[in-house]
This record gives structure tokens, sequence and C-alpha cells, in this order.
């Protein structure tokens, strides 16, 4: 089975919040919304591994500075960042103290350099101790599992949604316990509580969904592996579950009831990637470390997307480097 090291190495690893309604955990303060007329315009910033190695803080300092740049230079200025997983480099194989070095690291830089709110997906690399042996981990300590990341993000549980600027917007948890790892999924409780979310929002009121793990993918069916043959005797291939969400058909059967889901942003694979499907706008968006801050990831370079949430339910997206280079 492919894994998320191996995939990296092969080459293919692309708000703050004024909610009217907050079905997920805690209630953020309202603020101010939108001029009317404008789209809601987020930055979106996923897969940030930040990390004490390689300069990743000043990388990270660098993004959130052109994040906030942008009006000098003639654009809208950004409502809210969302960031989309993976905010440090690994917790699932770090012990205790290597994983507080690292959320410490992430909570100084945004502290420091980062003026607008946030808010936050939980990644797989977010995860603490799953992978026991190496963690070090018992299943019991208080912030095992996902609870750690909650407790940076400010929230009970790893999923919320909010209202803003006339969109309501769905942070997803995708990151689903399976052996020692990960799939992508989410579970029967999450479920239920997106199914109650959705149906209480207005069917005018379009919807935005974040989640880490692509809801729906083409990118993985390039490093995709022979598996035997299909159904149909024909020659047939398999994706790993960790790349996109298992529970994909399961969610379309959700969206052909909710029309007004319009668009599903995610992270994880490091590319950049848009698919238009059943009237909805599937955005991957690149990483703000691109390879592990390495270097480029498959021609990917350190980046952010801009994403324009119109009143009408279209959207646009860019993606946007940030004049990083890897540093030794």
């Amino acid at each position: 089975m492919l894994t998320r090291r191996s995939l990296v190495q092969a080459g293919l690893a692309g708000l703050v919040v004024a909610p009217t309604v907050h079905r997920g955990t805690v209630v953020a303060d309202a603020a101010e919304a939108p001029a009317a007329g404008r789209p809601l315009r987020i930055a979106h910033l996923t897969d940030i591994h930040v990390q004490p190695e390689l300069e990743s803080a000043k990388g990270l300092d660098s993004c959130f500075a052109h994040v906030q740049s942008l009006a000098e230079r003639g654009e809208a200025a950004v409502d809210l960042i969302v960031t989309g997983g993976d905010t440090v480099m690994d917790c699932m194989e770090a012990d205790r103290a290597r994983t507080q070095t690292q959320w410490d690291l992430w909570k100084k830089v945004k502290a420091d350099a980062c003026s607008l709110e946030v808010r936050s997906v939980v990644g797989n690399h977010d995860v603490w101790g799953w992978t026991k042996s190496k963690a070090k981990t018992a299943g019991t300590e208080p912030l095992y599992g996902k609870q750690w990341a909650c407790e940076q993000f400010g929230r009970a549980v790893p999923y919320e949604s909010f209202d803003r600027g006339g969109w309501h917007v769905v942070l997803l948890d995708s990151v689903f316990p399976h052996e020692d790892g990960y799939i992508g999924k989410i579970d029967d409780a999450q479920w239920d509580w997106l199914e109650r979310d959705l149906a209480a929002v207005p069917v005018a009121t379009p919807v935005a969904i974040v989640s880490h793990i692509p809801i729906l993918s083409v990118s993985p069916l390039s490093v995709a592996k022979p598996d035997g043959a299909g159904t149909d005797g024909k020659p047939a291939f398999s994706v790993s579950g960790g790349l996109v969400h298992v529970d994909h058909a399961k969610f379309q059967g959700l969206f052909a009831k909710h029309p007004n889901v319009k668009a599903c942003l995610s992270g994880h694979l490091h590319i950049v990637e848009r698919i238009e499907f059943g009237g909805m706008s599937y955005l991957c968006n690149g990483a703000v470390s691109a390879s592990w801050w390495k270097g480029k990831h498959r021609g990917t370079d350190f980046g952010y997307a801009v994403v324009d949430l119109h009143g009408d339910g279209t959207v646009e997206s860019r993606y946007v480097p940030y004049g990083w280079t890897a540093k030794a």
C-alpha cells in the first residue's frame, strides 16, 4: 500500500469568522463582513508542516506577511485565513517533547506574524501518537490523538461550521484511524452532525467545505498501481485510502440533497488541482511547505491559495507563490 511518506518520495504528496450560525463548538465573536457586493476572500494555507529545521518558521512568517500585504499591492484584502491541516511537521510518530516543540513554534509564529484571525482544519500529521511504537504513547494520555490539535485550535472537537460573508463554511475532520495510521473518512458521529448542519442552512446560502484529505481527486491515479482485474475482468488498479476519501460516494449522495454546496477545499497532496464535477468545484490547494520545506513538489512552489467566494455561489481560486526558496 502506498503511504504518505512514500508518496512524497515518489513525487505526489495540489477565519476568523463571525458566525451567525455555529453548530460545531465554540461560537466566535462577530467580525466585520465583506462589503456588499464583494466576495468573501479566504487565504487557504494548507500543509504548513512547521518544524525547527529548514528555517520553516521564517518561511511561515514570510507566508503570513505575503497574505497580509495583498492590499498593499492593489488587491482586495483577505477576510480570513483557513489552514488546511498538517500545521506541524508530524505528531503521529513524535514523542511528547517533539510534539510540544512543534506546536509551540506554530503558536509563536502565528502570534508574532499574523494579525488576521485563523480557523484551522486538523490534518493527519497533527494527530498525536497514533503510531504508538514510535511516539511512545499508550493511547490514554489526555492530549492523545486529535485532542492536542483541538486544544491548539481552541475548540473541543475537530470539526465545526460558521457563517461568514453570505457563505456557510464547514471545517471537516477527514482523518479516520486505520491500524496505526489513517484513511480519509468521517465517522458516524460527524456524519450525523454534518447532515443536521447542512439541513439547517437556507437553500439560498452557498456552502464551502474544507477538509484536509480531498473528498474527490484525480491526482492519486498518477501513482496508483495495478491490482489484478476488475469485476468486468479488465485490468484494474487501486488508489490508497490515505490519499482521498474512501466515503466519497456517500458525500456525492449528500451533496445531491444540498445543491447549495458549491466548493470543497483540501490539501494533503501538496499539488494544485481543480475539478468541476456535479456542479461543484473541488480545489486541492498546494502546500505552504511545498515538499516539506525541501523544495518544489512536482513543480508546485511554496504557496497558498486565494479563494474568492461570490454571493451567487461561484468560486474563483488562484495559487500564489510567496517567494520562499528551500534552505539547507
